[in-house]
């Protein structure tokens, strides 16, 4: 498996490429960036530690490079300001992601490559890579909702003291203000979440509200999110790698789940080999229903707006 990473000499690239060298399972990590000093230094960097990890191929260069690639991750993108959503980053990253895309065509693309999206807003970006690039069905995914969805569970279970790993809770939707916490399958170690000892629903209120703000807490902070989303790209790449049929928030172009079409958001999808091989339509809350087809409506309005200024 050869992954290649655009935008891996930042923060967020760089930390998927660390995070996939250590989970050992890619055999070929390829680092992309305009700055090519700093793509050549982050695959020196890394190859320096690999006796201590894995066999595997870790350099950098040019979109030729990425011809053969199995995965192409796309993290290059302009930062998000203090206090501006997501969405307001639109008008900012939709010129140098086409110009992406067109680089990407133009140096060759497997028809059997799968491109994940990174770069904000990324629904948005999303549906264009979906429209833009030859590839079918499935092979354009989104990370979406999958870091909002590790936040969650992570500040559930700081608050509740309980293992981070037996959470389970998902956010669907907008990667952004929309986002929808869907509390009505939420669990610890099997329990509902509702009755486990210590929940409130003012805790989980709380919980989540810090979760859909920890991106700019993030930037706040430390500049941006870099350990968290390298973790969350490498659970999408690693499903991929192992044909691992897992069950991830990831943002795809809808077809009809849950009556939504034409709008890349984050539904429960089964991502393996061939991508985001399909989407599962778990029952809702009535409430929870209503704010995912909202969550739909903003993105639509927004990417119409996109598609009108061309």
């Amino acid at each position: 498996m050869k992954v290649g990473i655009i935008g891996g000499g930042g923060i967020v690239g760089s930390s998927a490429g660390f995070a996939l060298q250590l989970g050992g399972l890619v055999h070929e990590i390829v680092i992309v960036d305009a700055n090519a000093d700093l793509a050549d230094g982050q695959a020196l960097d890394m190859m320096h530690g690999a006796p201590a990890i894995a066999d595997q191929v870790i350099g950098s260069g040019g979109y030729e490079c990425l011809a053969d690639a199995d995965v192409i991750c796309i993290t290059a993108g302009l930062r998000r300001k203090p206090d501006e959503s997501r969405l307001a980053l639109i008008n900012r990253n939709v010129v140098l992601f086409r110009s992406i895309l067109g680089e990407i065509k133009a140096k060759g693309l497997r028809s059997d490559a799968i491109v994940l999206v990174v770069s904000n807003p990324v629904d948005i970006l999303t549906y264009l890579a979906d429209k833009e690039l030859p590839l079918p069905k499935g092979r354009v995914i989104g990370l979406g909702t999958l870091l909002d969805t590790l936040r969650f569970r992570s500040l559930l279970a700081m608050n509740l003291k309980c293992p981070a790993t037996q959470v389970q809770a998902m956010i669907l939707g907008e990667h952004g203000d929309s986002m929808v916490p869907v509390w009505s399958s939420a669990s610890v170690a099997g329990l509902p979440l509702e009755k486990y000892p210590g929940f409130t629903p003012k805790l989980g209120a709380d919980v989540f509200q810090r979760a859909k703000t920890s991106g700019a807490e993030m930037i706040k902070k430390k500049t941006g999110a870099g350990f968290a989303v390298g973790v969350s790209i490498a659970e999408v790449i690693h499903a991929i790698t192992l044909d691992a049929k897992r069950v991830l928030p990831v943002s795809t172009v809808q077809t009809g789940s849950y009556g939504i079409r034409d709008v890349a958001l984050s539904v429960p999808t089964v991502v393996g080999r061939a991508g985001a091989e399909k989407t599962l339509e778990i029952e809702l809350w009535p409430k929870e229903m209503q704010a995912l087809k909202a969550s739909a409506g903003v993105l639509q309005k927004t990417l119409a707006d996109v598609l009108a200024s061309g």
